[in-house]
């Protein structure tokens, strides 16, 4: 006779056999049933998140250090609503993300009589901010359901898959399936005849280059390969750490400076992996990159996206990377130059960076001598990050790298909590903005119940400072909207017990940051940018190319 379960304890028992060991999110009424089948079975710790959006954040930042799946809670209606912002970075970053959204009772769905926590085709409004969307209809509709989504989320390209499980169906009753086990991803399989072509196409060139993007992340080992057989490789600030930053070989995310531009000319080929040559990267499109320009991807629809390519080949990055290496093994013959040449325009490049940071060029070097060589380093949008802090650290490897790709504000704090409990004793140092952090400002508290390893340093100017520097040159320095007020952060800090400094001047940088590292648990430093002073030369949004 079958074993009879509630669907709230299947959910939590389908976690555990896909491997999840963390989960995020806020408790309701509409999904209590799940969370108290994972409070009860007691194998899966639960992150109480202070909103849907931060839990979203926290569940995608841990799938990208872990490489699992990031799995977060929400309620129903305005809870599902919060969550979208962070399901469409976790869509564009690519993330695996499983979504769980409560529901109301099937007696009165999509009727709009006012159910409290009902939304008017809330379906619709998940399916626009994840990879897809699912209504679980009847109890025994959830055990596939979950499946799919879990197979859907990590299918490359894989990104945040929806399931909504109304709360009546939740507290039913099914037969226990004689499997759990998640259905393995779809990983597209190169073509064997477009990979030959392809390295005929690579066989003859003596300068190429690699760009691995985001979704190179897994195929870090066989981008190495080709790194091996004599290609240079530059990344997209997603794609940091496919081939380690120290390496010689490598340009690392500095893509799209004049040095680096200038380079690109004297290359006989690129090959680009897994990226979608975002515009911020790419000055809007308009980046001379090396021809010809041959693609990799899983999506066939990133077949001439933006940039026209020579050859595409579609397939799952590490598959088709590892083929191609078979197949160009002892037909390179590579210019004994590039190397030297590559760690010129790498060195131009950061040299030109470093003239626009001022008195902040001291807080990249002190930050790089001091974070340990495993460190998580987690990001956000603030000016630091936009000029230095998305290229200059150096990664060894893609776990050890999250950045709100999006480009959405507020991400920093949460996705640093994601990301320290997916790094298994690293230290996580996150780098953000006080606009983005008066966003999440409630996640502090999560930091602090968590007691969660990060290093949290703010660049506190008072304002939006990017946008403030837009409005200088566009607006004739109408600083409109841009000045934010937050809580003294010290006064926060010591109502929280969180561990707190504040730097004034570059002197005291470098002891904060050591003291901040070697604390045990979550530590906050504060950099008071007004006091500091402001950079060599403002920073006033992606770089394009002027309009001839």
């Amino acid at each position: 006779m079958s074993e009879r379960t509630s669907a709230g304890d299947l959910v939590a028992a389908f976690l555990e056999a896909a491997g999840v060991d963390t989960a995020f999110g806020v408790i309701s009424i509409h999904n209590m049933p799940m969370l108290d089948a994972i409070g009860q079975r007691n194998r899966i710790r639960f992150v109480p998140a202070r909103g849907e959006a931060g839990a979203v954040n926290m569940a995608d930042a841990n799938a990208r250090v872990s490489g699992g799946l990031g799995v977060a809670f929400t309620s129903t209606g305005t809870g599902a609503g919060n969550a979208c912002g962070a399901l469409v970075e976790a869509q564009t970053a690519g993330t695996p993300v499983l979504h769980l959204t409560g529901q109301i009772e099937t007696e009165y769905l999509d009727q709009e009589r006012g159910y409290i926590h009902e939304a008017r085709d809330q379906l619709t409004m998940l399916r626009g901010a994840s990879k897809a969307a699912f209504r679980v209809r009847t109890v025994s509709d959830l055990p596939g359901t979950l499946r799919e989504a879990v197979r859907m989320a990590q299918s490359p390209p894989a990104g945040p898959v929806s399931v909504e499980i109304p709360v009546d169906i939740q507290e039913s009753s099914l037969d226990r399936p004689a499997s759990l086990a998640p259905v393995a991803p779809l990983r597209p399989e190169p073509d064997g005849a477009e990979l030959d072509l392809l390295a005929d196409a690579l066989a003859d060139s003596h300068r190429p280059m690699l760009w691995l993007g985001g979704g190179a992340r897994g195929a870090s080992g066989e981008a190495r390969m080709l790194v091996g057989l004599g290609f240079g490789a530059v990344t997209s600030i997603h794609g940091r750490g496919a081939v380690p930053e120290g390496d010689r070989m490598s340009l690392g995310a500095y893509n799209f400076q004049p040095p680096v531009e200038a380079f690109y000319g004297t290359c006989d080929a690129m090959l680009v992996v897994g990226s979608r040559l975002r515009s911020n990267e790419t000055l809007q499109y308009k980046l001379a990159l090396p021809r010809p320009l041959y693609r990799i991807d899983a999506d066939p629809r990133a077949d001439g996206r933006s940039f026209a390519n020579e050859i595409f080949v579609c397939g799952d990055a590490a598959k088709a990377m590892a083929g191609l290496a078979d197949r160009l093994r002892g037909r390179m013959s590579v210019d004994s130059s590039l190397a030297a040449d590559i760690e010129k325009a790498r060195k131009d490049a950061e040299a030109a960076l470093r003239g626009t940071l001022g008195p902040y060029e001291r807080l990249m070097d002190e930050l790089q001598d001091a974070v340990p060589d495993d460190v998580v380093w987690v990001r956000d949008i603030t000016l630091s990050n936009s000029t230095w802090g998305n290229r200059a650290p150096r990664l060894s490897g893609t776990r050890n790298g999250v950045h709100a790709v999006g480009g959405g504000i507020g991400q920093a704090l949460p996705m640093a909590i994601g990301a320290a409990l997916a790094a298994e004793g690293r230290k996580t140092v996150a780098l953000a903005g006080d606009g983005g952090l008066a966003l999440s400002l409630g996640e502090i508290s999560t930091m602090v119940q968590e007691r969660a390893d990060i290093a949290l340093i703010v660049m506190n100017d008072g304002g939006y400072g990017v946008i403030r520097n837009i409005q200088d040159r566009k607006f004739a320095g109408r600083r409109l909207y841009a000045d934010i007020v937050l809580p003294d952060l010290a006064t926060l800090a010591g109502g929280l017990g969180l561990p707190f400094r504040r730097v004034a001047d570059t002197a005291g940088m470098r002891s904060a940051i050591d003291w901040a590292i070697s604390a045990d648990g979550p530590a906050m430093v504060e950099i008071d940018m007004n006091a500091v002073g402001p950079f060599a030369v403002p920073f006033a949004g992606p770089p394009v190319r002027p309009k001839e």
